[in-house]
């Protein structure tokens, strides 16, 4: 990019142009450009290239070439530039010098330092399935071959990308750009798994893609997270879980029973079909959870801390050190009815909904109670805590500054101005010494009221 003083002399040629020149600027830094250049232009952003455009750009070259290209080392190149002509030419080049005329896949994946995306299928489909032996093998067959851990994983993070897209808008299957194992199994997988599944496995990869270019051996870091999604892919979500739990017998302790079909962490079990199937250790879990402990709150004694009023409830939060929660029940909570194990209040215009639900999970853990905490529109509820020490603040300055002594020293100092006003409740509170609360209080003020 061009220095500042460099702009400044483009700017002054821009806005006196000679009438025989015309400019056209290229750069992929149009932020670093200034506003007073890109206002004296008309600015027009290139788009990607299609990979399925930039593919058949790049088999015409090679035909003109006399240069026998592979339909999967075309897809890979054009995939591998990301839509950039340039990019997608110089690995064109580098793949000719290579191949001696020709252009296979092989060389393609061995040039870039990717594994077979076949192979990258196989591997996804053993983590879903929880064979992570297989998982495991089959990685380490592509690592020693030459394929790089990082890209290993980057390659499972695009291919869970493409089964999501596919899952939601089915004619992405209509890209050029995919290779027939890519279409085929990305569409069968997408139909499998579930959304929550695949959003899972994306965070875990795209997580465990830092762990391993930040480690000092990537292979091994790559095959952590590897066992990672293996074993969490056979978990079941929160919801099929509960599901199960409720259709299980009342009389028996263990769940009912799951299709299977993974081999779990045993490594057993064929490589050739794509149909997926929940591995074994989900019925284990649900054996595991077949029996529920009983509700936290009714296991715990019932001489917890009695909350009588609302300041009770911000007391405890602040005895548990949960600032967050008292400073939002200070502000947003407008008090309608509060008793024993219930509270109902309104919330302020811009308040937090999720409140209820937090304020309800923190109390009955505290105490040991439950508490059906609820919100309700059908009252205003009584001014917020905060609103009521604003109201209190400003009752007792307008009394203190109606102390002739205060006048007199606010007339005396110009500019001077009531920082706080305190009671000697408030002073109490604050631990003074009975010397230091007569230096505070001052001389001539009111007993009760003190600045």
């Amino acid at each position: 990019m061009l220095s500042t003083a460099a702009f400044n002399g483009l700017l002054k040629t821009l806005e006196e142009p000679p009438e025989h020149v015309k400019f056209v600027f290229a750069t992929t830094e149009i932020r670093k450009v200034p506003v007073t250049v890109l206002s004296r232009c008309q600015r027009f952003d290139l788009r990607r290239v299609e990979a399925g455009v930039l593919a058949a750009h790049i088999a015409g070259i090679c035909a003109k070439e006399n240069v026998t290209v592979e339909a999967e080392a075309l897809s890979t190149i054009a995939r591998a530039a990301e839509g950039s002509v340039r990019d997608a030419l110089s690995l064109l080049d580098q793949a000719i010098a290579h191949g001696g005329g020709s252009v296979g896949a092989e060389e393609v994946r061995r040039l870039l330092g990717l594994a077979d995306r076949a192979r990258v299928i196989d591997l996804f489909e053993a983590l879903m399935k929880g064979d992570v032996a297989r998982a495991l093998a089959e990685f380490r067959d592509q690592y020693d071959g030459g394929a790089d851990a990082a890209v290993i994983l980057t390659d499972l993070a695009e291919f869970t990308h493409l089964v999501t897209r596919l899952k939601i808008v089915p004619e992405s299957a209509d890209d050029a750009a995919l290779v027939e194992a890519e279409r085929m199994r990305g569409v069968e997988m997408g139909q499998a798994l579930s959304m929550r599944v695949l959003s899972r496995t994306w965070q875990m990869l795209s997580k465990g893609i830092t762990e391993v270019q930040q480690a000092a051996k990537p292979a091994q870091a790559a095959e952590m997270v590897l066992v990672r999604l293996g074993y969490a892919a056979d978990l079941p979500t929160p919801d099929e879980a509960l599901r199960r739990l409720k259709d299980m017998p009342s009389s028996e302790g263990a769940a009912p029973g799951l299709s299977g079909g993974g081999n779990g962490g045993n490594g057993g079990g064929g490589g050739g079909g794509s149909r997926l199937a929940l591995a074994p250790r989900a019925e284990r879990m649900a054996e595991n959870v077949a029996a529920p402990a009983p509700a936290r709150a009714a296991s715990q004694p019932q001489d917890g801390p009695v909350l009588a009023s609302l300041q009770d409830v911000v007391a405890l939060a602040s005895a548990r050190r949960d600032l967050l929660l008292k400073h939002a029940v200070e502000t947003q909570v407008r008090l309608v009815h509060l008793e024993e194990g219930r509270i109902e209040f309104a919330l302020v215009p811009d308040g937090n909904p999720n409140l209820v639900q937090d304020l309800s999970r923190k109390l009955t853990e505290w105490t040991g109670r439950r508490w059906l905490v609820s919100l309700t529109s059908r009252a205003p509820g009584a001014p917020t805590l905060a609103e009521t020490a604003h109201a209190v603040r400003q009752e007792r300055e307008e009394g203190i500054r109606a102390d002739p002594l205060v006048s007199a020293v606010l007339s005396r100092f110009p500019g001077a101005q009531i920082v706080d006003v305190r009671t000697r409740e408030d002073i109490a509170e604050i631990g003074l010494a009975p010397a230091d609360e007569d230096a505070y209080m001052g001389v001539g003020f009111d007993d009760e009221t003190e600045t």
